[in-house]
């Protein structure tokens, strides 16, 4: 339901900013962002003062080549950030603490709402490890590296011909067992060369 409420907030945001004027059409741009990904444990019987999800910021940053206004190529980098959870159950304590971090390659492609602002979906791979260590009960528990289909649709806003802002809901791989959820939000700058 939240996906679903942040699409539509951002196409409204789109065609609200219709009417403005032109976005970069061809060659290569780098840009660097924050985004906001959940975090879930699922202990069995586990019983804490810590909330067992909630959200981290972390960090990415991407490249990619613009072939025209409506193909490009894309790969970055980002870092989900880093989270703990302590619990109690009947058989004793412990604590996990998960960090992640991926890559992606993906074809992305844009359709202009007006001169400024596009919409638009890529869609490729991602590789994303997820690092678990824990103590008490959970000493010994480990993460794995994932490889997925990464997705993604968002907007951009040109402010002018070299700089863009964008926001974007990603999927990026596949869900850890416990710690990162797959689908995030990113905010983002890009500087066309």
């Amino acid at each position: 339901m939240m996906k679903k409420k942040i699409l539509f907030a951002m196409i409204a945001t789109a065609t609200a900013l219709t009417g403005m004027s032109a976005a970069h059409a061809e060659g290569a741009y780098v840009g660097a962002g924050i985004t906001g990904n959940r975090y879930n444990f699922d202990i069995p019987g586990a019983t804490s003062a810590d909330n067992h999800s909630g959200y981290k910021a972390g960090a990415k940053v991407f490249a990619g080549y613009d072939f025209d206004k409506t193909w490009a190529i894309e790969g970055g980098y980002a870092d989900f950030g880093s989270k703990d959870y302590s619990y109690v159950t009947s058989a004793g304590n412990g604590s996990v603490k998960s960090d992640s971090h991926g890559y992606y390659l993906a074809g992305k492609a844009t359709m202009p709402v007006s001169d400024k602002v596009g919409v638009f979906g890529k869609l490729g791979v991602a590789k994303v490890k997820n690092s678990l260590s824990g103590t008490g009960l959970s000493t010994g528990i480990s993460g794995n590296d994932k490889t997925g289909v990464y997705a993604s649709v968002g907007a951009q806003y040109a402010i002018n011909e070299k700089v863009s802002l964008t926001a974007e809901v990603e999927h990026f791989g596949k869900s850890a067992d416990q710690g990162r959820k797959a689908t995030g939000l990113a905010l983002g700058a890009r500087y066309n060369f």
